[in-house]
């Protein structure tokens, strides 16, 4: 029984791994073309996330209900498909951009996106088809707590950071290099799990060689819905505890304006989603009218278009860790070899990492599903490695 549980978790899991790669990655426009990608990726992302919200009811379910284990096989069975499309996509992306002959890329559009429209399509389907299913299993969604899928942040770094320390000095670089100016404004640019919000707290947290001249600091995670009153609220109480509550805008810009006068600030805005202009203008006021020299805002965003929405933001582009950076972080939280050091559980491991794609966050995630477990069989179908092969249902083939 507890490899069947963990192996919903690691689903569940799995789900976000699959998300944040392939709703993140310009391939999917590259290959599919900007008016049919879209559209299916939409789909996709709500599919999904509506089946990830149904795992933890169906994991508990599925002991005494054959029904709700087989709908979580089929559900891990067409996650598996879209991961291979998103491998295909991938491979078709980097074969195109290697082709230099404009006959070669015509003919390779032409021939293999409606192809590949129809197999995106067919993912979507059955993901959507799984969820209209919950009703007859009785499968609930467990509810977060929060408006946001993901985890609200802090400025506390997590756990031991590997494989950023040449990002952290380039960053603190182009910090450093901005300080005859009034304002600097960054955004750390990165597909999601990449690492943006740990090389922020990196950062934020240098007080020996970076942090000692700023008078102020504070750390906001906006999220999906920017709102510009709330989250100016939320750098008042951040850099001044004891401030009272405003209920008009005009009060609360009116605050953050003498707050920040004659401050040298450092204000991370994390995980910003919103390339609406206009709000980026009215928010950015009190910054840009007060502060002293070398004072910074910055972003962590998914989108570059966020950081061209902000007045004079220059971007920091965040690239994949290495596999074997990656391979640290797994091992770091499954806790090999010191207290799991199972040989087969490495291999099994060290197979999850390549299929991480250099993203720490899943590297992490995935690993700490291990940590507890010191034998092949407490791992349920985990230990057979065969989610990492294309099951033999599947109706995609990798790298076709």
């Amino acid at each position: 029984m507890a490899g069947v549980v963990v192996g919903g978790a690691f689903l569940s899991g799995f789900i976000n791994v699959v998300f944040d790669r392939f709703l993140t990655t310009d391939a999917v426009n590259l290959v599919l073309g900007k008016k049919l990608g879209p559209d299916l990726v939409e789909r996709l992302k709500i599919a999904l996330l509506g089946a990830e919200a149904l795992v933890a009811d169906a994991e508990m379910k599925q002991f005494g209900n054959p029904s709700v284990r087989k709908w979580l096989d089929s559900l891990r069975d067409a996650v598996y498909c879209a991961e291979d499309l998103l491998d295909t996509v991938l491979t078709k992306a980097t074969t195109q951009k290697m082709v230099s002959s404009s006959w070669s890329i015509s003919f390779f559009v032409n021939r293999d996106r409606d192809d590949m429209v129809d197999k995106l399509e067919g993912v979507v389907r059955r993901i959507e088809d799984l969820g209209k299913q919950k009703d007859f299993l009785g499968l609930e969604k467990i509810p977060t707590g929060s408006s946001s899928w993901r985890t609200p942040s802090s400025s506390l770094v997590r756990g031991n950071v590997y494989g950023r320390e040449d990002d952290k000095k380039a960053l603190i670089k182009m910090l450093n290099d901005n300080n005859e100016h009034q304002l600097s404004v960054i955004a750390i640019v990165g597909i999601g799990g990449v690492g943006k919000t740990t090389l922020a707290q990196s950062v934020y947290n240098n007080e020996e060689e970076f942090m000692k001249g700023f008078d102020l600091k504070a750390w906001i995670c906006v999220s999906e819905n920017f709102d510009i009153a709330e989250t100016t609220k939320n750098v008042i109480k951040e850099i001044s505890p004891d401030t009272q509550d405003f209920e008009h805008f005009n009060s609360l810009h009116h605050a953050l304006k003498e707050k920040l006068s004659n401050k040298k600030f450092f204000i991370v805005l994390d995980d910003v989603w919103s390339d609406d202009g206009d709000k980026w203008s009215s928010f950015m006021t009190p910054f840009q009218q007060n502060g002293n020299k070398g004072s910074i805002v910055l972003l962590t965003t998914r989108e570059e278009n966020v950081a061209s929405a902000v007045q004079n933001c220059r971007p920091y582009f965040l690239r994949k860790l290495s596999e074997d950076y990656c391979w640290s972080v797994f091992s770091d939280n499954a806790s090999f070899p010191q207290s799991n050091g199972s040989a087969a559980l490495e291999e099994i491991g060290k197979k999850i990492v390549k299929k991480c794609d250099g993203l720490p966050l899943a590297a992490e995630t995935l690993g700490r599903l291990l940590r507890t477990k010191h034998d092949v069989k407490d791992v349920g179908f985990l230990g057979s490695l065969s989610m990492w092969r294309k099951s033999p249902n599947a109706s995609i083939q990798a790298h076709d």
